[in-house]
């Protein structure tokens, strides 16, 4: 594969950092880690012309997060959580169906992803703790979940959430991914790095999240003891989280079933309209 001028750059300077300061090259790498992807995918807004309501809470840590939410006031929220490098506006085709079978549905940014505020690490980076946190502060001003319907990153982040305390309610997981930080020693070959800046990596980004990294390996997590019902949807061509995250994910939940697709990958199966319909009727007790 063909390395740009940039990437060749960042390679000889992690290289020289795995030999002289690792806890530098540990630092300067989780900027890089913590920085979400941008796509036109990513952007893409399917958001009806319904009537919303716009919000601007504040998570635990100050960080201004943009919530938008549709339907009947009084009702209990579905929350829409999407994934790294996403925004409200992708889950947008779930809204109405949710709407029309009769659900509040509220949907919001993380810190550094869409209207929302950066993080703590500055402009268009995040972490995966910031995401839970939002997504707590969002909770804790509106209300418990009916249920949560999440993406990727997303489904994580969701689960840590229950872990911390969320009300349990029925979960719908499209292609989740479960083990976010499996692929942190590819990352750092990647970057030219070697086993000592990853493991200033590592400890550099525990300290971020102030918890174990272990908690966002939700696979092999054991699950709450008043488990909720989990749908997971994952396409078997997924090229940013493998499907078999999310069939573990499936496999290991006590009352966890699987929805499997072929050709839809990890962004168009956020609009298929069978992914919809199954998730729609799961989230309604159907």
């Amino acid at each position: 594969m063909k390395i740009g001028p940039r990437m060749r750059a960042i390679r000889l300077a992690f290289g020289a950092a795995e030999r002289l300061v690792p806890a530098l090259g540990g630092r300067r790498a989780a900027l890089l880690w913590c920085t979400p992807p941008a796509g036109r995918g990513r952007r893409r807004d399917d958001r009806p012309a319904l009537p919303s309501r716009h919000d601007v809470l504040r998570t635990g840590r100050g960080q201004r997060i943009a919530v938008e939410s549709w339907g009947p006031e009084r009702a209990a929220p579905v929350y829409l959580v999407h994934g790294w490098g996403g925004w409200r506006g992708q889950l947008g085709a779930y809204v109405e169906p949710l709407v029309t079978a009769g659900h509040r549905v509220v949907a919001f940014d993380s810190p550094g992803h869409g209207d929302s505020g950066p993080g703590a690490l500055g402009p268009r980076r995040v972490t995966a703790a910031e995401m839970v946190d939002a997504l707590a502060a969002v909770v804790a001003e509106l209300g418990p979940p009916a249920g949560v319907l999440a993406h990727s990153l997303g489904c994580a982040t969701s689960l840590v959430a229950l872990s911390d305390g969320m009300a349990p309610a029925p979960l719908a997981f499209v292609a989740p991914a479960a083990d976010p930080l499996g692929r942190l020693g590819e990352f750092t070959a990647a970057i030219g790095a070697g086993s000592r800046v990853e493991a200033a990596l590592r400890r550099r980004l525990t300290t971020l999240a102030g918890r174990p990294l272990a908690d966002f390996d939700v696979a092999a997590a054991s699950a709450p003891p008043h488990c909720p019902p989990m749908l997971v949807v994952h396409d078997r061509q997924d090229r940013e989280v493998p499907f078999e995250q999310g069939r573990r994910l499936a496999d290991r939940w006590p009352a966890g079933a699987l929805m499997v697709t072929d050709g839809l990958g990890h962004q168009r199966i956020l609009r298929d309209t069978a992914v919809i319909a199954r998730v729609t009727a799961f989230l309604s007790g159907r």
